[in-house]
């Protein structure tokens, strides 16, 4: 089970995706999730940039949380691919990265 929803995830690619404009709404969203959160947003990017399968989420979780020697957005911020790695990721674990996308545009 992700340690960090679906939406909170969405929220990530989006902010990813208008970095340039959008760097400091980044880092205030991600350095506010909890620290699980930002261990799992970690261990989701690693499993959509190839560098764990699936299969090994527990194993990535893990990896994230003893690593985490970067504040998290700092990190993230590092890949160039950020976005698509995260929706890699998400899809890879059975969570329609598209779905939680749409559901932050739809109204309430």
């Amino acid at each position: 089970m992700l340690p960090i929803t679906a939406d909170k995830i969405a929220e990530v690619i989006i902010l990813a995706r208008e970095l340039d404009r959008a760097e400091n709404e980044f880092d205030g969203f991600v350095d506010q999730l909890a620290d699980d959160e930002k261990v799992g947003l970690v261990a989701v990017f690693w499993i959509g940039r190839g560098s764990f399968e699936p299969e090994d989420f527990a194993e990535a979780l893990a990896t994230a949380e003893r690593e985490a020697t970067t504040p998290a957005a700092d990190y993230l911020k590092g890949s160039p691919h950020l976005a698509d790695h995260l929706e890699a990721g998400m899809a890879a674990l059975g969570v329609d990265p598209s779905a939680a996308e749409d559901d932050l545009y739809r109204p309430a």
